[in-house]
């Protein structure tokens, strides 16, 4: 991920492009912003005002939770880390759906499980009365180990799927022609929005898989769901994205709280480099956090 690795991963644009609009937003605030590897970040904590862990697109990797949690927990001895350990811990787990839920925010019916084998897939499938089922690591990001199952068919490779816990949720269809909405938010103050959507044939919308994005200006009524969803959460995140897909009643429902490592999409807010205007935000208010 870092500039100048020799194998590169695919979605390292993804963090050139944000970056250049960071460092020149956060140095009109006086701020220097610049990229380290988290797998070491608690040694140098302390030579930094704030560690913003938005890169670590593979702390859910084999291996790398334990290790991400550690660094962060040190770290914070040292340095302040946004967004917080505890609420990093708690977003990293999927579990904080089923929280959500009982809190009252709107969410996608989800059944946990400590493996997904066929039995329970089936299983699943009979309790939710569909006939597709998504099945994703309770720890985990960017369709990583993500299966779709559709009832009759033969069931994903094991290699496929999530290597231990798992969480389970029917398949919603309108990803497939209306896409995944996300919208950003800094401090609990909207900035931008986009609307993701599959290449043809997928459901995946991640750009890696061919995904596409575009901008995309909500409603009222539909800012007002994400920010019902913010609102469920005890401190306000100093960045956050809700992702969120139409329901067959027609009403946004949350896929995914976004709060650990999101990928912000600056691109389809306003303005270039230091005047992207999503970048000033966030230089804004971390500048008056700090």
């Amino acid at each position: 991920m870092l500039p100048g690795t020799a194998e590169a991963r695919e979605d390292q644009f993804e963090l050139e492009e944000q970056m250049s609009k960071i460092v020149p937003a956060f140095a009109a605030f006086g701020m220097t912003a610049t990229t380290l590897l988290w797998n070491d970040c608690a040694e140098s904590a302390a030579d930094y005002d704030a560690i913003l862990p938005l890169f670590i697109w593979d702390y859910f990797e084999t291996g790398n939770l334990k290790l991400f949690l550690a660094q962060i927990d040190a770290a914070a001895q040292k340095t302040k880390v946004f967004n917080p350990p505890r609420l990093l811990r708690w977003n990293t787990d999927k579990r904080y759906l089923d929280e959500l839920g009982t809190r009252g925010a709107p969410v996608i019916p989800a059944k946990i499980v400590n493996h997904a084998t066929p039995e329970i897939i089936i299983a699943a499938c009979d309790e939710f009365a569909c006939d597709k089922l998504v099945i994703k690591p309770l720890v985990g990001g960017g369709a990583w180990r993500q299966a779709l199952y559709t009832r009759g068919t033969i069931m994903p490779e094991p290699d496929k799927l999530p290597p231990g816990e798992a969480i389970l949720q029917p398949f919603v269809p309108s990803v497939l022609t209306e896409g995944e909405y996300s919208f950003l938010y800094f401090d609990g103050q909207f900035s931008h929005a986009v609307n993701k959507r599959p290449k043809d044939g997928d459901y995946r919308i991640q750009s890696i898989y061919g995904g596409r994005e575009m901008p995309y200006s909500p409603t009222q009524t539909e800012r007002a769901v994400a920010e019902e969803i913010l609102g469920y959460i005890d401190n306000m995140p100093l960045y956050a994205r809700v992702d969120l897909l139409r329901g067959e009643d027609g009403t946004l429902k949350l896929i995914e709280l976004e709060m650990v490592e999101p990928y912000l999409y600056m691109n389809f807010a306003d303005g270039d480099g230091g005047d992207n205007t999503a970048a000033k935000m966030l230089a804004q208010k971390l500048s008056m956090r700090l």
